[in-house]
């Protein structure tokens, strides 16, 4: 730690990666700053996972509802929902993060400068308002932000961030892409209220997920009413006398949209950061090039979280951020962020999750040596109320002791389920020690120790 700098460490950005990179330099006594102009919490909180699970767990208890209907309880199968009043329980929540976050910078002792920043050089900031700070360590944590494309009249659809600002659901929408945004977003607004339609450039939902449940996925989709056009290119948007939008290219004669949202990727949020400038590398995303250290290629300035162009979730972006920092200030050199076996879900309806490697993968590293189960049912209330939804579990497993290397879950409960089952795998569980587990019935989970 260098007395001839105004601090140890300057955090560009005050997302979960960013106040993790925070709290935790502080914890080991380093002298902190951090800049951020916005609301703490960065995509996350505020346009993110946050608001985005809020609105999945109102679009869950609509379906629930609608089973409870055919049940025989006496609600309406589809009860009007107050969007205001949603948004405002939302909004409230997320308020509350605000103010731990600001109660706990308080008394970390970490000094938050409300201003952008950037590089002067490998150890100065410059601010917005034109104060200069010094550190020895530079965190870069700006995030990353929606992609627009190139096409005519992108300008009157929106991106995923514009979802938050509904007040009502759309009767028409369009969402276009095919990855876990723009799933979530077509199971949301469909599940609220809407009629939805994806366009989907690629054959298939979820490039990077197992193809077999991103299949089951696309069918419930479309059980619950989500028009779904596959290898389907959109040319343009043209907006209609009546304000509606319509598709170019892509079922140019289908209906008219109420609001079209683009869901087609991100972009690391380096623009004007000075990074070039100082020497550090970036990517064809704008992302920051960094070593498995999460260091860039000045070696003062290194970047986590979704503008270091990893894996872009909150939960990674928290554990580099900590990895980082016991490196750099808690003598823990070796500390660094093991990016292989991470979990992951999918808020879809119902959700998609998994870890570790898909049957493709597998067979690609080794060959004839893969064994894969499978699990496809109706789970309990969906049978129950004689509801169409369909959960497919899927083990991947590797060579004669039939090492488990991929847990995949499509299905009610799987966003809960997977979590535990990601730390056996993590640990190097085999199929036989998930078979000797009692299983814990009736749940969809034993489906996962009684697969054969």
């Amino acid at each position: 730690m260098s007395a001839s700098r105004d601090y140890d460490v300057i955090v560009l950005g005050g997302g979960s990666g960013g106040l993790a990179a925070a709290f935790r330099a502080a914890s080991h006594g380093a002298r902190v700053a951090m800049l951020e102009p916005g609301e703490l919490g960065g995509t996350c909180v505020n346009v993110g996972c946050v608001p985005k699970k809020a609105m999945w767990l109102a679009a869950d208890v609509a379906g629930r509802i609608a089973l409870a209907s055919a049940l025989g309880f006496d609600v309406a199968p589809r009860p009007a929902l107050s969007w205001p009043e949603l948004v405002t329980h939302r909004q409230r929540y997320i308020a509350n993060i605000h103010a731990s976050y600001r109660r706990r910078l308080d008394a970390d002792g970490i000094a938050v400068v409300p201003r952008r920043g950037r590089l002067l050089d490998a150890h100065t900031v410059v601010c917005s308002d034109g104060v200069r700070i010094s550190a020895e360590h530079l965190v870069i944590a700006t995030g990353a932000h929606p992609r627009r494309p190139a096409i005519e009249g992108a300008e009157l659809g929106g991106v995923s961030d514009d979802f938050f600002n509904l007040c009502e659901a759309p009767a028409q929408v369009a969402v276009v892409g095919g990855g876990y945004i723009a799933v979530e977003l077509a199971g949301l607004l469909q599940a609220l209220g809407s009629r939805v339609e994806m366009f989907v450039q690629g054959a298939r939902l979820l490039d990077r997920f197992d193809a077999e449940l991103a299949m089951q996925l696309a069918e419930n989709l479309r059980q619950q009413g989500v028009r779904l056009h596959f290898e389907t290119k959109v040319q343009g948007l043209r907006q209609a006398p009546d304000g509606r939008l319509r598709v170019v290219g892509a079922n140019a004669s289908g209906p008219a949209f109420d609001k079209l949202f683009f869901a087609i990727g991100r972009r690391g949020n380096t623009d004007d950061l000075g990074l070039a400038e100082v020497g550090v590398k970036l990517g064809e995303r704008g992302e920051v090039v960094v070593d498995a250290w999460q260091t860039s290629s000045v070696p003062s300035v290194h970047a986590i979280g979704d503008v270091a162009g990893k894996l872009g979730l909150t939960p990674v972006a928290i554990a580099a951020a900590r990895k980082l920092m016991d490196r750099l200030f808690g003598h823990q050199p070796e500390a660094r962020m093991d990016y292989d076996n991470v979990p992951t879900v999918v808020f879809s309806h119902p959700p998609l999750g998994q870890v570790g490697l898909t049957e493709e993968q597998a067979r690609a590293r080794h060959g004839d040596a893969v064994r894969v189960y499978c699990s496809n049912f109706r789970p309990m209330l969906q049978a129950l109320a004689e509801g169409p939804q369909r959960s497919l579990f899927k083990l991947v497993c590797v060579g004669e002791e039939q090492k488990v290397v991929g847990i995949h879950l499509l299905g009610e409960g799987a966003d809960e389920i997977l979590q535990g089952f990601a730390v056996a795998l993590k640990m190097g569980a085999t199929k036989r020690q998930f078979e000797e587990t009692v299983a814990i019935h009736p749940t969809s989970a034993e489906e996962l120790v009684l697969i054969r």
